[in-house]
This record gives structure tokens, C-alpha cells and sequence, in this order.
């Protein structure tokens, strides 16, 4: 085995599952530690004296530079993160990972759980792939390359680091992290402690893509108030929350929903209901990736919300709207070189780069707005949060030389 295959399959084996909506506590799940505590032992087996776990969990740890000189004072210090924690949309307990070797460009039929099948009209990006390791579970669970790919990969170039002092680097600080599939994954992470001037997150999917731009986010609160009454007797005297709930939800563009949009497109998603007649509470997500398209998707609801007001004066209805997080490639175009370095880094590295853009969120995101510019540069897993996620062996031996040409390249460069 290769030494990043032989520790993607022992991290995966640790059940890391992270819980949503926990608040007297992180991180979400003690599990999480397992693995963050055997983080904590492997970098200190390598040599970095100061690895360290703190009482949220994060793991840190410096690999100091190799350069002589004036050099090595102009060379930045390089931020690599990974969270260990998996989706809790799917089972992560008791991974069993199984490796197609020499793949042959059929479906993939996984055999710990009945109908679950890898095809490959629906994963074309399987047929790049003839010939490679395909890596999965049995179908039983979620593999885990979100993210111990990212994860394994990190801790692969530093052995690869200090073992080959001839290779040149600056200094390098490493971390990772719990919760960030529950949206947590920096809520304690203290960004001057980590020391780095500029990270990168090694958590994203296809072997080559680089992605420096998000949604902008935003969460909304319906909060409808009605009256409940006997219902034999409720004849103009009930006003029932669950119907005007309902027909919130209804009054939401069919056309701006996530099933219907894709690429640069933004969507309200309606995804959470709760209540009875007196009380019910429907929550959204806004999504997109201008601001202007964020404030027309809050224009439309805050119509709607006057819509049913005027349609229910004995109801109360309340909308509340929070910012989750912005745009990171607001941030990161304030030094492009950060996002170019990585791209020039993969190309080295032999693959063709992909800039790419998240439908979603990621560490990197609120990092860059704490003033630490964080990209994302593939793991190379695809179907994540899936039983039928999947990662080539190649793509994660990849996702090492593209770690080690971008440090080469920050001391060749500054």
C-alpha cells in the first residue's frame, strides 16, 4: 500500500459522525477525538514537537521551514486543514472500505447493502478512472473521504516532508478539525493560534479542481401564530399556523428551488417544518452568489410575508433573516496569487486544473473573512455524503505532489 492509501483506510475505520443541532457542547460528538487524538500521536511520531489538541478538539501543529536565510524570513507560512468529521446524512459507523484494483469500467455492485449500485451512466467520471483503485464502502455506510481524504493526503506529504529535507519548503502548520459538516467546523478555531498567513482546505471533490468561490448564505424564519380552537367549533374563529405554513411554502418560485437549479443559479429551499395549529415554524435557506441575487430572493420573501399578513389579519407572522456567510472569492481577489499558486500547483502535479465553484459552504469561507485567505483544493472523492461515494487512489496520490508543488512554489517564489 501506498503510505496515503494505508492511512485513508485506517481514519475511515473510526466513526467520526458529527450531530446536528448540538449546542451544550463541542465538539457535536466525543467520537470526533478518536480520531483527532490519533492525529495528534502520528504527527508527533514524525517529529513535530508541538502537535497539540486543545479542549475543542482542534489539532495543530508546525513543520518548520527548510530554507536558509534572508529566504526563509520572505516565505510565508502555509496553513493545510482537513476536518475528520463525516456527514451525519448517512451511516459513518463501521466503514468497511473495499478496493476495486484495476477497475474495468462497469458498474460497481457494493455488497453490504441490497440496490446499491455505483452505475456508471450516472458517474461517467468513473470511465477516467480504467485501470485505477477505486476506493468505497460496502454500501452499508458512507465511505469518508469527506474529508479523511483530505485528511490522509495532508498527513502523507508531511511524512513525505521530513523524510526528504532536500525538498523546499517554509514553514507549514497543520489542522484539523471537528463539526464542519454541521456547519461548526471554525467556531472555536482560533486563527491567530494558528499562525499560518495564508491555508488551504483540502477538502474538495474531482482530482484538479480548485475552488475559490461560494454562495453567499443566508437562513430565514417563518414564525406563524394562529389560533387554535376546538375544531367541531372552529367556524371563523380558528386560524390554523400549519395551513399558512403551508401555503408559505407553496408561494416560493418552484423555479428558484435547489432541484431545479444548478451552476451559477442561486435557490430558496424551504427544508425544515415544525408546529401545530397555535404554532408552526418553516425555515429556509437562501442561497446565492451575488448579493443582488441574495437581495432578490429576500425581496420575495418578505412579499410573501405581507401577502399572508394582509390575507390573515388575526394571524401573526413573523420572518427573521441572518447572514450565515459570504462569498469567500470577495476576499481571496484581494491576493489572487493565492488561488493561482494552487492552480499552477496542480498542473505540476500533472493534472489538468479545474477552477470550480461550491455550491455550498466551506471552512474557507469563514476563515477568509477572518482574515486567513483559505481556497479549497481537491481530495478527489466524489458522491459525498452518499453510500455510493467513491475515490480513485490515483486522485488522492494526486492531491499529495499538488500539496508539495504548492509549497515548493511559495519557496520559489517569495
Amino acid at each position: 500500500m501506498s503510505d496515503v492509501l494505508d492511512r485513508f483506510i485506517r481514519y475511515v475505520r473510526v466513526w467520526t459522525t458529527s450531530q446536528e443541532g448540538v449546542e451544550d457542547r463541542y465538539p457535536s460528538t466525543e467520537r470526533q477525538k478518536d480520531l483527532l487524538q490519533m492525529l495528534l500521536e502520528e504527527l508527533k511520531g514524525m517529529g513535530l514537537e508541538d502537535a497539540e489538541m486543545d479542549e475543542y478538539g482542534y489539532v495543530m501543529a508546525t513543520l518548520p521551514g527548510n530554507l536558509d536565510g534572508e529566504k526563509a524570513g520572505r516565505v510565508p507560512t502555509i496553513g493545510l486543514i482537513a476536518h475528520v468529521d463525516t456527514s451525519p446524512e448517512v451511516s459513518g459507523k463501521d466503514v468497511k472500505p473495499i478496493l476495486h484494483e484495476n477497475y474495468d469500467g462497469s458498474d460497481i455492485v457494493l455488497p453490504g447493502e441490497e440496490g446499491v449500485v455505483i452505475e456508471v451512466r450516472e458517474n461517467p467520471h468513473l470511465l477516467e478512472n480504467v485501470g485505477n483503485t477505486i476506493i468505497t464502502s460496502d454500501g452499508s455506510t458512507l465511505l469518508g473521504a469527506d474529508d479523511k481524504a483530505g485528511v490522509a493526503e495532508i498527513m502523507a506529504a508531511v511524512k513525505l516532508l521530513v523524510e526528504d529535507p532536500s525538498i523546499p519548503h517554509g514553514r507549514v502548520r497543520i489542522g484539523f478539525t471537528p463539526d464542519e459538516e454541521v456547519g461548526n467546523g471554525t467556531k472555536y478555531f482560533d486563527v491567530q493560534k494558528f499562525g499560518a498567513d495564508i491555508a488551504y482546505t483540502i477538502d474538495g471533490g474531482e482530482i484538479g479542481e480548485v475552488e475559490d468561490e461560494t454562495f453567499n448564505a443566508m437562513s430565514a424564519t417563518f414564525t406563524i401564530t394562529g389560533i387554535n380552537v376546538h375544531p367541531g367549533y372552529a367556524k371563523d374563529k380558528m386560524v390554523n399556523s400549519t395551513r399558512i405554513a403551508a401555503e408559505i411554502i407553496d408561494m416560493v418560485p418552484p423555479t428558484m428551488a435547489p432541484e431545479t437549479t444548478e451552476g451559477r443559479t442561486g435557490y430558496l429551499h424551504p427544508h425544515h417544518m415544525t408546529g401545530g395549529v397555535e404554532e408552526t415554524t418553516v425555515k429556509m435557506l437562501i442561497r446565492d452568489f451575488t448579493m443582488e441575487g441574495i437581495g432578490e430572493k429576500v425581496n420575495i420573501l418578505e412579499n410573501i410575508a405581507e401577502l399572508q399578513r394582509a390575507r390573515y389579519p388575526k394571524a401573526r407572522i413573523d420572518l427573521d433573516i441572518k447572514e450565515s456567510y459570504r462569498n469567500m472569492k470577495f476576499k481571496l481577489d484581494e491576493d489572487r496569487r493565492v488561488v493561482d499558486y494552487a492552480v499552477e500547483a496542480v498542473s505540476r502535479a500533472g493534472v489538468a486544473p479545474k477552477k470550480a465553484i461550491i455550491r455550498g459552504g466551506t471552512d474557507g469561507a469563514m476563515l477568509s473573512y477572518r482574515g486567513l485567505l483559505t481556497p479549497n483544493i481537491f481530495a478527489g472523492g466524489m458522491n459525498f455524503h452518499s453510500r455510493r461515494e467513491y475515490i480513485p487512489l490515483e486522485s488522492m496520490e494526486a492531491a499529495v505532489r499538488t500539496i508539495m508543488e504548492l509549497l515548493k512554489l511559495y519557496s520559489e517564489r517569495s
